[in-house]
């Protein structure tokens, strides 16, 4: 067992990298908007649209990449992954110089990128699920964590690079972030992967899969992890700002890189002593911690103060994604590659719907940012009410419906 637990390290540290892979696709090209705006002359409404496009192609992916990756196997699925991963960022550097239209070209660069994404946000967490470790809850939580530092180091590695070399030679920094898919396109070239149990080899049909209530619940959880977080974290910028006084780009970098530190954080300390600590115990705790997050961010007047509510969100969130796949790989036995897509895609949903529910709310309240975190509060309520169903009796959950 010691030999082949030696022999899966590889496979553990390459769906640690695949999640940097994802961070990288998703956090790069923001920090660049202002750039392609001068250069290309760009509208900004066109350079916002950049962002939903990216992640509508990713819940498509989301959508699909059960069958897909029936086919193809999860080797190929994470190969390919990383190939579009890889070969999105080069085209970002070629194509908007030599198509007609510059946003075209982006636009067909993030696609690529984005199809990758989406594939290694579906992919890692089975595969992940299937390596011999003595704990699968921390071992996840730890694997989820690895996103939130590989948003961290893209912030501030980039940041470097344009304080030393400048922002209008963003080419060569997108060509030297290639590195990091076409690394884990190596290791997952060599690593072993293994599979769940037979019944996950088979998958449940999608008919019985959605028939479970226990299900159902399990997917308005994930809904409530992407939506508590994405809620409050993209308003971090603003209360950086406005709290400390600083830039707005200096916001837009402090902000999100609090936020992401602090759920980084939270995952890590799970990942690393949750031998010690029950998953659902520290779900509840962080339900609560979120609830008064929310409170200081909505009441607290001092902006700064503010600030470290959001902070404070952001660590206690950061168990509600990777937690609620723990719970449902352990509810649902079976599920195989078609619970984690789907867990992805409620995940995704929710990341599209705080966001918009809070921006909707605001403006509704004469665009006052408190209000919009108060409606958001929702969320992490329903989780609470999520945590508490899925411990319904079996003939109420559904563990024996058909």
């Amino acid at each position: 067992m010691l030999r082949r637990s030696q022999n899966y390290k590889l496979t553990i540290n390459a769906c640690f990298l695949g999640y940097v892979v994802q961070a990288v696709v998703n956090n790069f090209l923001p920090l660049l908007f202002l750039q392609l705006q001068t250069e290309f002359d760009i509208p900004l409404s066109k350079i916002t649209l950049l962002i939903t496009f990216n992640f509508g192609v990713q819940l498509l992916m989301d959508m699909f990449s059960a069958g897909v990756t029936k086919r193809l196997g999860f080797r190929k699925s994470m190969l390919v992954a990383n190939i579009a991963a890889a070969a999105g960022l080069a085209l970002l550097t070629i194509l908007p110089y030599v198509l007609p239209s510059a946003f075209a070209g982006i636009l067909i660069s993030v696609t690529v990128y984005a199809i990758g994404g989406g594939f290694i946000e579906v992919l890692v967490s089975p595969i992940m699920e299937a390596c011999p470790t003595e704990n699968k809850a921390t071992a996840m939580s730890l694997l989820h964590s690895f996103y939130c530092w590989g948003h961290v180091a893209v912030v501030l590695l980039s940041t470097v690079y344009f304080f030393a070399a400048g922002t209008e030679h963003w080419r060569w920094l997108a060509l030297m972030w290639m590195a990091v898919p076409l690394a884990d396109l190596v290791m997952f070239i060599r690593c072993p992967i293994g599979t769940l149990t037979e019944d996950e080899n088979k998958g449940m049909p999608a008919r019985t899969l959605f028939r479970r209530p226990v299900f159902w619940v399990l997917m308005l959880m994930m809904l409530c992890a992407g939506a508590s977080e994405q809620a409050v974290s993209q308003w971090a910028s603003t209360f950086a700002e406005q709290g400390l006084g600083i830039s707005k780009t200096l916001g837009d970098l402090l902000g999100p890189m609090l936020f992401a530190v602090m759920m980084g954080l939270s995952r890590t300390i799970y990942g690393i002593f949750g031998k010690k600590i029950r998953l659902e115990r520290f779900m509840f705790f962080s339900v609560f911690l979120c609830l008064a997050g929310y409170f200081i961010v909505i009441f607290v007047k001092q902006p700064v103060v503010s600030l470290l509510g959001c902070g404070l969100v952001g660590f206690s969130v950061g168990i509600f994604w990777p937690g609620t796949f723990s719970l449902g790989t352990e509810a649902l036995s079976g599920g195989g590659t078609l619970l984690f897509a789907m867990f992805a895609l409620a995940g995704d949903i929710g990341c599209m719907s705080g966001p918009t529910l809070a921006g909707a709310a605001a403006a509704a309240a004469g665009e006052n940012l408190r209000a919009g975190i108060a409606a958001a509060m929702v969320f992490p309520v329903l989780m609470l009410a999520g945590l508490f169903l899925r411990k319904l009796p079996d003939n109420i959950s559904g563990r024996h419906g058909r």
